[in-house]
C-alpha cells in the first residue's frame, strides 16, 4: 500500500515538473500549450514502464467542474445577453444537428453501421475550444467573440453528455434497434436541463448571500469549491446536468463578486481558479496524449480516419453558418468572421474522450468509437488549434489598428518621460544626484514632456472616436474604484448596509449606461471596419 502511495505521488510530482517545463518551453515557440502537452503525452506513450489511466469519472467528476466553473467566472452577463439567441441555437440545436448530419454521413460511407455511428456522433459533437481561447486572451481578440465561443462551448457540452446518455440507453434497451420515444426523450433532455439550471442558479444565490457577510479570502476560496463541487454532485445526484449547474453557479457567483466580496478577496479567488483550471487542463491533455491507441488501423484505416475528419468539420460548418443565419433571422447577427472563428475553432477534447471512455467495454466496436474520438481530437488540436492564429489575423480580428499603434507609442513614450522624472527627482531630493546634473536633465526631461503633451493632444483632436473609447474605459474604471471603496467601508462599518445598497446601486447604473452605448458603438466598427461583414 504504502509503495503503491509512493508511486502515485512519484507519477503526479512527474507529471506537475513535465507541464511546467512545456508551459515554460512554449513561452519561447509559437504553438499552443494544449498542443505541446499532447505531443508530450504521446511521447511518453511509448515509453515503458510509465501508465497513468485517464477514466471518465476522473474526467466528468474532477476535472470538469473547475474548469467549467472558471471560464463561467469570466462570462460577463451584459455580453452574454447579447449573444444568448446563438449561444443558445448552437448550443442545443447544433448540437442535435451535428449528432444527425455525423451519424447519417458516416453510416453513408457503409464503413460503419448505423449503431456505431449514432454513439459516435451524439460524444463528438461536444466543442472544447480552450486552445482556442487561450490565444484569444493572448492575442487580444474581441471580448463578444470569445464570450460566444466560450458561452457556447460551456451549454454545448451540457448538451453532449445528455444526448449521449439518451442514446446509449436507448441502444442498450433496443439492441439492434433504436427504442427511442422521441417526445419522452425530449422531456427527460428538458428535464434534466431545466433542473441543473434551477440547481446552478440556487446555488449561486446561495454561495452570494454566504459571501456577503464574510471577510475572509481563505474562507471564500473555501466556500466556492464547496460550491463548484456541491453544486455537480448534488446535480448528478438527482440525474440532472451537474455541468449545467456549475456554470449557472459560476456566472452568478462571477458577476455578483465584486458586489460581495473585497477587490483582494475577488482577486484571490480568481487567481486561485485560474490556477487549478491551468492544473486541469494541463494534466487532461497530457493524459490524452499518453492514452493514444490506434488498434484499428488496416487497409481502410486512415480513409476511414479522413473521411470522419472531414464529415465532422462539414456537420460543424452547417451549425455554425446555417444557425447563425438563423440567429440573424430573429435579430441577433453574428460577424461572418466571428462564424469563420467559430467554425474552424470547433475544437474536440475532454468531454468527447470522457463520454468514449465511458462506453462499456461489452458495446459493440467501442474500441472503433475510441479511436475514431482520438483522431478527431488530435486533428482539430494539432491542425485546427495551430492555425487559428494566422485566420485571426486574416480575419483583422486581432492585434493593433494603425491608429491604436500610434497613439501607445505616444503614450508610452510620455508615460516613460514621466517615469524617468519622478525617479531622477527623488533622487536629486534624497541627495544622490549632482544639482547641475539633474537641472540640466530635468529641463530635457520637461521639454519632452511638454511636446509629447502637445502631441497626444493633436492626436485627440484628430481621432475623437479612439479617446472616446479610452475615456469611456477610465471612466468605468473611476466608478469600479468608487465602488470597491463602498464595499470596503461597508465592511468595516463605515457605512450602513441599507446607504452602502443605495450607493452601489447608483453606481451600477452609472456603469450600465456607459457600457451599453460604447459596446454597442465599439460593435458597429467592428462590423464597420470587417471585410467580411455583411
Amino acid at each position: 500500500m504504502t509503495g503503491d502511495l509512493f508511486t502515485l505521488e512519484l507519477t503526479f510530482v512527474g507529471l506537475l515538473l513535465l507541464v511546467s517545463v512545456v508551459a515554460m518551453i512554449v513561452h519561447r515557440i509559437r504553438i499552443p500549450y494544449t498542443v505541446a502537452l499532447v505531443l508530450v503525452g504521446l511521447a511518453l506513450s511509448f515509453q515503458k514502464g510509465i501508465h497513468f489511466e485517464l477514466t471518465p469519472e476522473l474526467i466528468l467528476s474532477l476535472f470538469l467542474p473547475p474548469l467549467v466553473f472558471e471560464a463561467a467566472l469570466h462570462i460577463d452577463y451584459r455580453i452574454f445577453r447579447k449573444i444568448v439567441t446563438p449561444v443558445l441555437l448552437l448550443a442545443v440545436f447544433g448540437v442535435l444537428i451535428a449528432v444527425v448530419v455525423i451519424s447519417g454521413l458516416l453510416t453513408a460511407t457503409g464503413m460503419m453501421d448505423w449503431r456505431t455511428s449514432l454513439v459516435f456522433a451524439s460524444l463528438i459533437a461536444a466543442t472544447d475550444p480552450v486552445a482556442v481561447v487561450s490565444l484569444f486572451k493572448v492575442l487580444g481578440a474581441p471580448k463578444r467573440l470569445a464570450t460566444l465561443v466560450e458561452s457556447e462551448s460551456l451549454f454545448n457540452d451540457a448538451t453532449t453528455i445528455v444526448v449521449f446518455h439518451i442514446v446509449v440507453g436507448a441502444l442498450t434497451m433496443g439492441g439492434a434497434k433504436l427504442q427511442l420515444d422521441w417526445l419522452q426523450a425530449a422531456e427527460q433532455f428538458a428535464l434534466v436541463a431545466a433542473g441543473g439550471v434551477v440547481v446552478g442558479i440556487l446555488a449561486g444565490l446561495v454561495a452570494n448571500l454566504i459571501f456577503a457577510h464574510v471577510n475572509d479570502h481563505l474562507i471564500e476560496i473555501t466556500l466556492s469549491t464547496i460550491a463548484v463541487y456541491g453544486t455537480y454532485l448534488l446535480a448528478e445526484q438527482f440525474h440532472l446536468s451537474g455541468v449545467l449547474a456549475v456554470v449557472l453557479t459560476g456566472m452568478i457567483i462571477g458577476n455578483r463578486s465584486s458586489r460581495n466580496m473585497s477587490p483582494t478577496t475577488r482577486m484571490m479567488l480568481m487567481n486561485f481558479w485560474e490556477y487549478i483550471a491551468f492544473l486541469a487542463n494541463s494534466l487532461i491533455f497530457i493524459l490524452i496524449g499518453m492514452q493514444v491507441v490506434l488498434p484499428h488501423i488496416g487497409d481502410n484505416s486512415y480513409l476511414l480516419f479522413g473521411l470522419v475528419v472531414v464529415i465532422v468539420l462539414i456537420s460543424r460548418a452547417i451549425t455554425v453558418y446555417g444557425l447563425s443565419f438563423v440567429s440573424r433571422l430573429l435579430g441577433n447577427r453574428v460577424q461572418y468572421a466571428y462564424q469563420h472563428v467559430m467554425f474552424w475553432g470547433g475544437l474536440r477534447g475532454a468531454v468527447s474522450l470522457a463520454l468514449a471512455l465511458s462506453i462499456g467495454r461489452t458495446f459493440p466496436h467501442r474500441d472503433l468509437i475510441l479511436t475514431l474520438t482520438f483522431v478527431v481530437v488530435f486533428f482539430t488540436l494539432l491542425v485546427q488549434a495551430t492555425t487559428i492564429s494566422p485566420l485571426l489575423r486574416k480575419l483583422g480580428l486581432v492585434g493593433l489598428s494603425d491608429t491604436e499603434r500610434a497613439y501607445e507609442f505616444l503614450h508610452g513614450r510620455l508615460l516613460a518621460s514621466w517615469a524617468a522624472y519622478a525617479k531622477l527627482k527623488r533622487e536629486y531630493e534624497d541627495g544622490a544626484l549632482d544639482p547641475a546634473a539633474w537641472n540640466a536633465v530635468k529641463e530635457e526631461l520637461s521639454e519632452r514632456i511638454q511636446a509629447l503633451n502637445l502631441q497626444l493632444s493633436d492626436f485627440a483632436e484628430a481621432n475623437p472616436e479612439l479617446i472616446s473609447g479610452i475615456t469611456a474605459a477610465t471612466r468605468r474604471e473611476a466608478l469600479h474604484i468608487q465602488r470597491a471603496s463602498i464595499i470596503d467601508m461597508q465592511r468595516e462599518g463605515v457605512l450602513s448596509d441599507e446607504v452602502a445598497r443605495g450607493l452601489i446601486a447608483e453606481i451600477d447604473e452609472s456603469i450600465d449606461a456607459l457600457i451599453q452605448p460604447h459596446s454597442l458603438a465599439a460593435e458597429a466598427v467592428d462590423q464597420a471596419a470587417s471585410p467580411q461583414a455583411a
